[in-house]
């Protein structure tokens, strides 16, 4: 993640940066997905995947979707992403902060 000289937060996601080794959305959108659907018990971000089946279980895959796609490439802040969604805004902070640490982990595996 790269930060601006006002420390507001763009995301290396291939949406927006146009570099092919960048993750896209869809590759995030994936991988929480999967992840909630097959949380990792013994994994240190265990707590990430749970929270995102919680969120997913709730509001279905289409919001989730639209609020990491919000985040990640409209530059929405997490609390704002889910605008008109019937969400509460506390679910967009844990969907921003589960996609930012993803995001990171697809980017570090593609660099590897």
């Amino acid at each position: 993640m790269n930060r601006n000289a006002q420390n507001d937060a763009l995301y290396d996601v291939r949406e927006r940066t146009k570099n092919p080794k960048h993750a896209s959305v869809d590759d995030v959108v994936e991988l929480v997905l999967e992840r909630a659907q097959h949380p990792r018990t013994e994994h240190r971000d265990a707590h990430l995947d749970e929270m995102m089946a919680t969120v997913v279980d709730r509001y279905g895959t289409d919001p989730v979707r639209t609020v990491v796609y919000r985040i990640l490439v409209d530059h929405y802040p997490f609390r704002t992403a889910t605008n008109d969604l019937e969400m509460r805004n506390s679910s967009g902070i844990r969907i921003g902060t589960t996609t930012g640490q993803f995001l990171e982990e697809l980017n570090a595996a593609q660099d590897s």
